[in-house]
Parts: structure tokens; sequence; C-alpha cells
């Protein structure tokens, strides 16, 4: 079997793994459902081009193994899914047609939409189980497994996912690695192919040259997967019919001036900090930096080593928050479920990340001793690697969240010496109006300056006004904080409550 051979005598060890998993499900299927009992659904694609090539082999080997009387055959036997579209693509079209001559596919060509077509199809055939070509960043692979019962209200059959956890790069390293043919669309620009009103070429394999006429580079020279449906567009208002716009990373989100100030979040993850073991230092000098440029935090929480606390904790954060800073819980160990925390509470997967990877493989390749690297298993679909030379892998960002690295003070000093730089270009951190603050010390009790300083803070409502101690016996510090501009309504607040007592009752903290 010419695919077969094509991998087996590929250097590419990864291709090898994916390739091996996929033909265990489809063998794994074919035993479970007869050939009658099992469909295909085609779109001329390259996941179902990859995809009709593997249940290919895997049915050459499944033949194999149980010495099927139809071994001369040169067709394909399971029944093979096309939806006609006016939408398509001609090249589409054409490119489905092609095929199915040339392997033998036989071809059931549904006009109706993907749910009617499917009941009719079912009533019709006793299909059970339909192989199809989702990836885990698809958009409709959210939840699903290799095998997946179909959706509520959707017509009964089982979903097999052979290429499911398979990237951008997966795919297209088996297509060139095994030399099969694909849609020629793909070599004029475009990366994800829908229908002829929410497909454009994808912006990132354009050439520059000085030709008016636009060039471009072929799908499989799309360095980073994740942007392989930047040329996807999508409606901007369902009230304007016809107008469209390209789907972007950033997601809408609200005012984030909330009165004047941006404001952030931190989320510790360890069972050793719950347990009094480590003491945790950063979110202090986190809160620090963050204080410097003008912003203000509005939680530092706790959380143990656990995916659903994580999960639960982001959620909370991410919405009522500008930015959110988590750290803790990174790594190969199995109380390390940060990346898998965050990846849930926006309800995406973890899947292979192949950029991280590379870095982490040049970091630690020396202690990787399987195939696959879980520390290069990201949140699918949100993830932003943000690079800087002084970084030896880049930080992970998923929306407002920013997945910090840092053990220690040295190491945050360097991130966020990192994250400051590349605040422009990543659109992070603006730096707001500074804050400013001014400390008075007294050894009044608490008593007696309690009502007086709830007085303050309602005739001053546009200063923070805190008190603490250092120590239970220690001095009373008085904090007052503000932006720049409030200086002078700061200064006035100190006033004002140092006229409420004798002269020497405060003194004022450098």
């Amino acid at each position: 079997m010419e695919i077969d051979k094509a991998i087996k005598e590929s250097d590419d060890r990864r291709l090898k793994t994916k390739y091996n998993n996929a033909i265990y499900v489809i063998q794994r299927a074919l035993t479970l459902y007869s050939i009658e009992e099992v469909a295909f659904s085609f779109n001329g694609g390259k996941d179902s081009t990859v995809l009709l090539h593997l249940l290919r082999a895997g049915y050459f080997w499944h033949k194999e193994r149980h010495n099927c009387s139809d071994r001369g055959l040169t067709s394909f036997p399971i029944h093979t899914i096309y939806f006609e579209s006016n939408s398509a693509f001609p090249e589409i079209n054409s490119f489905t047609y092609d095929t199915a001559s040339s392997y033998g596919l036989q071809l059931d060509i549904i006009s109706l939409d993907f749910k009617s077509g499917l009941e009719n199809l079912l009533k019709a055939n006793p299909i059970k189980a339909i192989f199809l070509g989702v990836r885990i960043g698809d958009p409709t692979a959210v939840g699903q497994e290799q095998f997946s019962p179909s959706s509520p209200g959707w017509p009964p059959f089982m979903r097999v996912n052979p290429i499911l956890d398979w990237s951008y790069r997966d795919v297209w390293a088996f297509i060139l690695t095994c030399k099969v043919q694909y849609c020629s669309l793909y070599d004029q620009g475009y990366t994800s192919i829908g229908s002829i009103y929410d497909t454009v070429t994808n912006s990132l394999l354009c050439i520059n040259d000085s030709s008016c006429n636009k060039k471009f580079k072929p799908a499989y020279l799309l360095s980073d997967g994740r942007s392989e449906r930047a040329g996807r567009v999508k409606k901007l208002s369902s009230s304007i019919p016809g107008h469209f716009s390209v789907v972007s990373d950033s997601s809408d989100s609200a005012d984030p001036h909330k009165n004047g100030m941006l404001v952030a979040s931190i989320i510790v993850v360890g069972d050793e900090i719950l347990f009094g073991t480590v003491e945790d230092q950063l979110s202090t000098s986190l809160c620090r930096k963050l204080f410097s440029i003008g912003w203000s935090v509005s939680q530092i929480a706790i959380v143990q080593n656990d995916i659903d606390s994580v999960a639960e904790e982001v959620e909370r954060h991410k919405s009522t928050n500008d930015m959110v800073f988590i750290y803790g819980g990174l790594g190969p160990l199995h109380s390390d479920v940060t990346s898998a925390g965050v990846a849930k509470a926006f309800g995406v997967r973890l899947a292979p990340d192949e950029e991280f990877e590379e870095y982490l493989k040049h970091l630690i390749s020396d202690y990787c001793t399987g195939d696959r690297n879980e520390m290069a298993l990201l949140p699918e679909g949100i993830t932003e690697l943000l690079h800087h030379e002084k970084l030896l892998v880049p930080m992970i960002k998923c929306q407002n969240v920013i997945i910090l690295a840092a053990t220690n003070i040295t190491e945050l000093d360097k991130e966020w010496e990192c994250l400051t730089e590349l605040a422009e270009s990543y659109g992070l951190l603006a730096t707001m109006e500074p804050l400013v603050s001014k400390r008075l010390k007294t050894n009044l009790s608490d008593v007696e300056i309690a009502q007086p300083l709830s007085k303050l803070c309602l005739e001053f409502p546009d200063v923070n006004i805190g008190a603490y101690r250092n120590c239970r016996n220690g001095s009373l510090i008085i904090n007052f904080e503000g932006k720049l501009q409030k200086q002078a309504r700061i200064d006035l607040a100190v006033e004002a409550l140092c006229k409420m007592f004798h002269p020497r009752a405060f003194t004022e903290v450098n």
C-alpha cells in the first residue's frame, strides 16, 4: 500500500506516531461496524483528503488481517457522502469529483443542508458510524473524542474522528510525505476553505513584491498553524446581510477603564502555598509592578493543584478584569494543571503546539522520553506566544490571561521586563496615568480613628483610603492613594484628617 510505505520510509517520527494512532482508530471502527454500517464524509478539503487516504490504508490493513475475499478490488468500498452546495468553490467541486473517479469512491451527493441530508441518508441506509475529518482546532471539535455519539437533536450515529489530535502541521506533513493530490486552492494562499462567502486568502501568505497583483505562498508554508483560520470571515451583523469582516483572534471586551483605571487580578496555583510549605512572594512583587504602571489589582487568589479549581477561578476573573496573571502549576508533573485549567475555563481543549514544542525540544530534548511532550499542549485556538530574545521560551497568552513561568523574584523581574518591552507589539499592559500615594503613621487606636476615617472616605470618594498595621502592636499606617492628577485631592484628604486630631498625632512615612 503506497501510503503506508511512504510513512514507513519517512524520518518524521511525529508523523509516524500520528499515522499509527489514526490507523488504529480506523481499524477499531471497522471491527465494531461492518462496511455497510460505516460512511465517510468527504468535502474536498485538506483534512478530509488526509482522512480519505488514511481510510484507504486502514481498510487495506483491515482486509489483510481478516483475509477478506475482496482483496483484488481497486474501488473504495466505504460509503462516501458529499454535501454539494451552490456556495462551494468550483475548484472544490472539481477536485471532489476527480478524486471520486480516481479512487472509485461510492459518492452519495446530497444537496440538502447537513442535518436534513443526514436524516434522509440514515433512513435509507444502515449506517451507524461516520468517519469525519474533524481536528481539535475546529469550532465543531469542542467536547468530541475519537468516538463520539452525535449531539442531542441530531440523527443518532457514531462520529469517528481519526485525526482529532492532528495539527495543521501534521496534515501537511502527511500530504507532502505521501505525495497525494489536494485541491488547487491551497496553492493559491487559502489555508482553511469554507464557502465562497466566508473564505478569503490568508494574508500571512501574501508575497510582497513590486507588482500590483497580489501573490501568495502555498498553504503548507504557513509558519504558525494557529493562524490557519485567518482566511475565514464572519458577518459583522445579522442585520446587515452581505457584510463581512476578517475573523480576529482578539475578543470583544467591556470598557476596560473602570473608574479610569485598568484592573488586573492574580491567580496563584499551588498546594504547597495552601499547606504553608512555601511562602508566596511573587504576588506582592507583581502588585508593585502593576501599581508602578497605573494598574489596580482587584484580587489575589490562591488555588489548589486541581483543574476544576483553576478553571473556576480563571472563569470568574477573566470576564471582570482587563488582565489576569496566573503562575504555578506549570511543567510535566501530575500536579501541573494550570494550562489544562485555563483551557477548561475558555471551553477549549489542550492541543499540541508545534512552535512551542520546538522551543522545548531545544531546551529539554535530552529529558524527553516519549513521542508526545505534555508541556507543549496549550489551550487550542486562544494561545498566543509572546517572543522575546531574553527568554528561553516564549511566554503564553490566552486572550486576556497571561501564564507566567516565574518561580522566584529574579525570574519574575525578567518576565516583567520582557512584558513591558513587548507591550506595544502585543497590545499588553498599557501604561496608565501613574498612581501616587501618601502614608501617615499614628499611635492612635483603631477605635479612636475609625469614625473619622469613615467620614473622610465619604468626603473623598475619588481617593482610595486604607489602613493597616505591619504587626499587631505596631503603629497604624493610613494610606492615601490615587492617580497623579488627584495629588491635590490626596493632599486635601491628608490635611483634613490631620485637622481632626492634635498636631503631632500623625507623621508622614516615606
